[in-house]
């Protein structure tokens, strides 16, 4: 069965916007370096922009499921477009004399206009935060209402893959050719991927049963609103928070992302730094590094399904824990940056496999009506913690940099990050297991 134009217009749609995301992944912490070497600084710039993760998701899903998923996409990421453009003219306007990262001796921040800036990238990285919880959580709640069940591990497998060749491949590459031209460059080609992307969006016809309903299930739905007690989104928040407590694989699997999150965050809130102070990279170089997760992403979307059915889901998801812990290890330990690369695509490959298995889960198993909610709170729970370990990766290297050195502190995240890896999978291996996976899907196909 084919997966349809409506996919294609929604694979499309991701395959720009995350073109725009791997700009930014280059353009944002090159920016940040060239206006601070202090790990804290360059830190709280990951924090703040995953900090929307613990303070929105729990409305973003009442939001989710309240009103027209289409709409809210669209409505997301032409926010994204506005900001982005927003970044832009500042970065023009303010960051004409901006020094490269290695002219860069003071630890602080430049005075006058690279502080203005530095705060600009701060506010703007927030609110585009915001508006990033809202559209992934919203697009997650949207693929069911686009492909049919039984095309769901394909369909998912398929967009994970597109997304990390654009994110990690074509995006970054692309950011540092535009840096070699203009600070100011990424961020304006960046708003315009962002565009187009909500334009794609708004050409999709989903399925009524979800997204943009018929007009007789609108006047159908809104006579039933009429007629029922108006319900608070505390209330419905608190539904969905209740729905994945008590699921006896969605609470545990929520929980050990979490800690997995937060792990990995310990390591890329500070890369920037460690890539150009231990690896010495370029620009180019540093855009071709997260090439290596491209090429494990794209493996890891179009054989996640065969992975699953070869080792079962719940070895699968153990493997990405081993995966993680191995090349975390490694990474602390060398000094070239290809072997970070080839670490990167290792890691990403198991990374993608999660993903698409865990995804594919959810959508299969949540019923309809609670999915922006519930998938809200797990989220909450996966994603909430980044900041945290974000905030701890920076003070981290603050505190080894005096009597370890600073070399040595630039590379005890990844360490840290190997060695927590492993106590994990201790903790997550008896918890998810085929057996449970597979019974939850069972359970809720009986229900259905």
């Amino acid at each position: 069965m084919r997966l349809g134009p409506n996919y294609f217009k929604l694979f499309f749609a991701s395959a720009v916007s995350n073109i725009g995301d791997g700009i930014g992944a280059v353009a944002y912490p090159w920016l940040a370096s060239a206006l601070t070497r202090n790990p804290l600084l360059i830190a709280f710039v990951a924090v703040v922009q995953r900090l929307p993760w613990l303070v929105f998701s729990l409305p973003a899903g009442a939001i989710t499921d309240r009103h027209d998923r289409k709409k809210l996409m669209v409505g997301a990421n032409a926010a994204r477009a506005i900001l982005t453009a927003g970044v832009a003219v500042a970065v023009y306007s303010l960051g004409t004399d901006l020094a490269s990262p290695d002219q860069l001796d003071d630890p602080g921040l430049v005075i006058d206009t690279n502080t203005a800036l530095y705060l600009a990238v701060l506010a703007a990285a927030l609110l585009l935060g915001f508006a990033e919880v809202l559209y992934d959580n919203t697009a997650q709640t949207f693929m069911p209402s686009v492909v049919e069940p039984e095309q769901l591990e394909k369909a998912n497998g398929r967009l994970w893959s597109v997304e990390e060749v654009t994110n990690t491949f074509g995006g970054p590459v692309l950011g540092a050719l535009l840096l070699s031209v203009s600070f100011a460059l990424p961020f304006g080609i960046d708003a315009i991927t962002f565009a187009v992307s909500a334009a794609l969006i708004a050409w999709i016809r989903p399925k009524s049963r979800q997204g943009t309903a018929s007009p007789v299930d609108v006047m159908q739905e809104d006579a039933t609103q009429e007629a029922a007690e108006p319900t608070s989104m505390r209330a419905e928040v608190a539904e969905g928070f209740r729905w994945l407590w008590k699921h006896e694989l969605l609470r545990p699997l929520a929980l050990i992302l979490g800690l997995l999150n937060m792990i990995g965050a310990l390591t890329f809130s500070t890369l920037v730094l460690f890539a150009q102070e231990v690896l010495e990279t370029s620009p180019t170089e540093f855009a071709l590094l997260n090439t290596g997760g491209a090429v494990g992403g794209i493996v890891g979307g179009w054989t996640a399904s065969w992975v699953s059915k070869k080792l079962g889901s719940g070895p699968s998801l153990w493997m990405t824990l081993v995966l993680g812990g191995a090349t975390s290890i490694v990474n602390g330990l060398t000094s070239e940056w290809l072997v970070v690369w080839a670490m990167f695509g290792i890691f990403m490959f198991g990374a993608v496999v999660w993903n698409v298995i865990t995804v594919s889960l959810r959508q299969a198993i949540i019923p309809d009506e609670l999915l922006g909610r519930v998938n809200s709170v797990y989220r909450f729970f996966a994603w909430g913690s980044m900041p945290l370990g974000a905030l701890i990766g920076g003070v981290m290297i603050a505190l080894a940099e005096g009597p370890l050195g600073r070399e040595t502190a630039l590379r005890l995240p990844f360490l840290v990050a190997g060695v927590a890896n492993f106590a994990l999978l201790v903790v997550a291996a008896p918890r998810l297991t085929s057996a449970r996976i597979d019974g939850a899907r069972a359970e809720a196909e009986a229900k259905a």
